[in-house]
């Protein structure tokens, strides 16, 4: 990664990041390192590379990438998160039960606060999440849990009953439909009888 002019984030390419056979977000950004200089990060991501969301995903049908960029910046000495996702999912219609495309294409942006008392540096509209619920605890460094914001915003604009605006219900058959009896003919049995009392 090259260097950078001050106050001009870094750009990084997904190739640069990549960890695995799927493309994906990082999962942690180092705040000490990045906050006040600035980070962009940008390049394709796997549905698939979601653990929260891979459960949703319809497995008869491909999957295609979605295109995500990030940008973390400081103004006005709030610390923002801003990021857009370009591209759709394919989840199951839970009327047909087929394949259903789900556009997930959106902008975010997202206030870091250290504490609530910089909510009067935003206006009303802004969404914001408090530092202290989205830095890793696990380890003494300052990381900002990337992957898992990213994935909460993905997660939002997914549907939960997902369906087509117009399908037929699915309906499973299981066994034989049992064939129709012929009705018997409830004179049938005084006919009888009649010629039994009749001999």
């Amino acid at each position: 990664m090259s260097s950078t002019p001050a106050n001009k984030p870094s750009a990084v390419r997904a190739d640069d990041t990549k960890t695995s056979s799927l493309f994906s977000v990082p999962e942690y950004l180092p705040l000490d390192k990045w906050a006040d200089t600035g980070f962009e990060w940008f390049g394709p991501v796997a549905p698939l590379s979601f653990d929260r969301l891979l459960p949703a995903l319809n497995d008869e049908h491909e999957q295609s990438n979605l295109e995500i960029s990030v940008n973390l910046y400081r103004r006005n000495n709030v610390l923002y998160l801003t990021f857009t996702v370009t591209g759709a999912i394919w989840l199951t219609c839970q009327r047909c039960l087929q394949p259903i495309n789900i556009d997930l294409s959106d902008d975010h942006d997202i206030a870091l606060f250290e504490d609530e008392s910089q909510v009067r540096l935003v206006n009303d509209e802004q969404d914001f999440l408090l530092l202290s619920e989205v830095v890793s605890d696990r380890t003494p460094e300052n990381l900002l849990l990337l992957k898992n914001i990213i994935e909460d915003e993905i997660l939002l604009k997914t549907p939960l009953a997902p369906k087509h605006d117009d399908c037929e219900m699915s309906v499973a058959q299981v066994g034989d439909l049992p064939e129709e009896e012929e009705e018997e003919n409830p004179f049938a049995a005084l006919l009888s009888l009649k010629g039994k009392l009749s001999n």
